[in-house]
């Protein structure tokens, strides 16, 4: 399943019959079960239903980082997200690719 970031972005927990989605690197990950932190009230829920990669890179939840775009990262940022990436691979199932 592929999905333009619009389409990804009805999956953003604000429909409690559609699953929540947020992708990180191209990759949507199904993160429904973290409902705690990615659905409505939770402290990660501005990321769901969108690309956040460049957010969780620079370990920020400001609006102009949540976004796809790698541009400018540090070696150390990478290497962050790196890691968030194995943190979601080991914790929810892949469902999909975003749109470039």
């Amino acid at each position: 399943m592929e999905l333009t970031a619009q389409q990804l972005s009805q999956y953003n927990g604000s429909d409690p019959s559609k699953p929540i989605y947020v992708a990180l690197k191209g990759r949507i990950f199904d993160v429904t079960t973290g409902k705690s932190f990615y659905g409505p009230g939770g402290p990660y829920a501005m990321f769901a239903g969108k690309d956040a990669s460049r957010a969780l890179a620079k370990m920020t939840k400001n609006e102009e980082d949540i976004t796809a775009s790698l541009d400018g990262l540090s070696e150390k940022e990478i290497v962050v997200l790196d890691d968030w990436e194995k943190k979601f691979e080991a914790k929810y199932p892949v469902v999909g690719r975003a749109a470039s």
